[in-house]
């Protein structure tokens, strides 16, 4: 058989397709729906504060970066658990795989500007005919049907639907780079508070074994006099009561060390075991020197990953309400087949075939479905709006507090340091006393129990001004960095990911910059 495609297209024919398609891409500029803006946060202009006391002075230098606060606290341990938990955290690595799904939404949204379908279909039938009995003759007839075709179907972006799902898209993504920072900001002071409070326990621990031993020995020595007939079983049975009282704190802080631990473990992507890190001798807590914040607060407060995040989703939300409007209008598209089916029979003509031509579909009767969709969007928007509102507030408020408890931890330091200085003495001087038969024992009794509540009320407050250190930190947007594509997930993960789909060069294009920007508007919004 001799077959040949016959040139049916002409010139003409393809220049005028080529002047339609043109004259509807040129009419397709129309987006529908509100175009982005920032949420209005008037009262942010008027809100000033000096972190009571701890901004610094334009002329002084920052001796810490917010990228790496923790470094301030010079402690080596404390840094290579954060690098560890950088790189095995679960929940960062989700954060990360979010970004990589995003990207992979992104890229679906964007081919709604091209061609929908493009569709090649082709079958071949064999045809098998028996013919028996009638007026006509008797015979049978074989014959095999080939049939081909391509189909293109192009809905036009008349309305801006595409374009607006792009621009949601695109928000969404960044959206996932700054929720990814935002885990990272969470994990470091996480750790942090972890690490300070095992390191806290620990002490409390130490302190209260000290205690313990110191009341242990008066105990002894009431217990040889209270033998030898020269005291009253009171002196006794108190001494026992204080000694054994100090004594049962020590099981409930284990407890509390090793959940500790086990918190930091999960931390650290590894089962409940015993931390290298942690082991050696118990450190004591250093002193924290004043603090030095040289940014305006509010400034740093719009930096902060959550707050960048609740703009980028407010972004993406906003361009929902675009889609959803695009449905009041008729969609306008543009179709074209090619098709050729022939038969193996010579005494049968080969067909070509040729269609295009442009389409409107318009579902005129919805019964309100398309206006509360647009309702819904719209609620939808405003919620977000309102979050991303208390999102803010709740950030000066993290602000706010982890100052004032910075600076009032450190005026109970110098008060109760002073305190154990005192209580020290007046034990030294109970035992003093007592010996010489000036006071009984219940003062000594006294001193001791006053000194082991005012060592464990220093340690606490030690504890809790680093802790509230961790937090003002983290309240002003510290302990995140920019983060190579390569580093969102090990790369271990990355080649399981390859092996199971066909992931292209997603896994490994560097990500965009300007995720802790404000969103832009529909016209300069980024597309990657």
């Amino acid at each position: 058989m001799n077959r040949q495609f016959p040139a049916f297209i002409s010139k003409a024919t393809v220049t005028r397709i080529a002047l339609l398609c043109a004259a509807y891409t040129l009419n397709a500029c129309t987006i529908l729906g509100p175009d982005y803006k920032e949420p209005e946060l008037p009262w942010l202009d008027d809100w000033q504060t000096s972190l009571y006391g701890q901004i610094d002075t334009p002329e002084q230098q920052s001796r810490v970066d917010l990228h790496f606060w923790w470094r301030l606290f010079n402690d080596a341990a404390l840094n290579r658990l954060i690098e560890i938990a950088r790189q095995e955290n679960h929940s960062l690595r989700i954060a990360g795989l979010r970004i990589m799904e995003s990207r992979a939404q992104l890229g679906i949204a964007g081919s709604n500007l091209y061609p929908q379908l493009q569709q090649l279909g082709g079958a071949i039938d064999y045809v098998n005919t028996h013919r028996r009995g009638g007026s006509l003759p008797n015979g049978e007839q074989n014959l095999i049907n080939y049939q081909a075709g391509f189909n293109l179907g192009w809905e036009l972006d008349f309305w801006g639907r595409f374009r607006r799902s792009i621009e949601s898209a695109d928000a969404a993504f960044f959206a996932s780079i700054a929720n990814q920072q935002n885990v990272q900001a969470l994990l470091s002071a996480q750790v942090a508070d972890l690490y300070f409070a095992y390191r806290t326990t620990e002490l409390r621990i130490h302190i209260a074994r000290e205690n313990a031993a110191i009341q242990k020995r008066s105990y002894e020595i009431t217990e040889r006099i209270f033998k030898s007939g020269e005291q009253s079983e009171l002196d006794l049975q108190q001494a026992k009561t204080q000694y054994l009282s100090t004594l049962a704190t020590i099981p409930d802080l284990q407890i509390t060390l090793i959940k500790t631990r086990n918190a930091l473990c999960t931390l650290l992507g590894r089962p409940p075991v015993d931390l290298p890190e942690l082991t050696g001798q118990t450190k004591e807590l250093l002193d924290i020197e004043p603090l030095v914040i040289r940014d305006i607060p509010a400034r740093l407060l719009m930096r902060r990953p959550d707050v960048r995040a609740a703009a980028w989703e407010v972004a993406a939300q906003s361009a929902q309400i675009g889609i959803a409007e695009a449905d009041y209008y008729p969609s306008i598209s543009l179709s074209g087949s090619i098709g050729w089916s022939g038969y193996s029979n010579s005494n049968r003509a080969d067909t070509n075939s040729l269609a295009v031509g442009p389409g409107v579909t318009w579902n005129i009767f919805d019964y309100g479905r398309i206006a509360n969709n647009v309702r819904v969007q719209d609620a939808r928007l405003q919620q977000l709006i309102e979050q991303y509102q208390d999102v803010v507030l709740q950030a000066t408020r993290d602000i706010d507090d982890a100052a004032i408890s910075v600076v009032k931890t450190a005026e109970q330091k110098k008060v109760l340091r002073e305190s154990v200085l005192a209580a020290r003495r007046s034990l030294q001087l109970a035992n003093t006393r007592y010996r010489e038969g000036y006071a009984d024992f219940q003062r000594v009794l006294d001193a001791q129990r006053s000194l082991f509540s005012q060592e464990e009320r220093e340690l606490i407050n030690q504890g809790s001004q680093i802790s509230s250190v961790v937090a003002l930190y983290k309240a002003l947007g510290g302990g995140w960095t920019d983060v190579s594509v390569q580093n969102l997930v090990p790369e271990t993960v990355r080649y399981t990911m390859r092996e199971r789909s066909d992931w292209g060069s997603l896994l490994d294009e560097h990500l965009p910059a300007g995720s802790t920007n404000p969103p832009p508007t529909s016209e300069t919004l980024p597309h990657e």
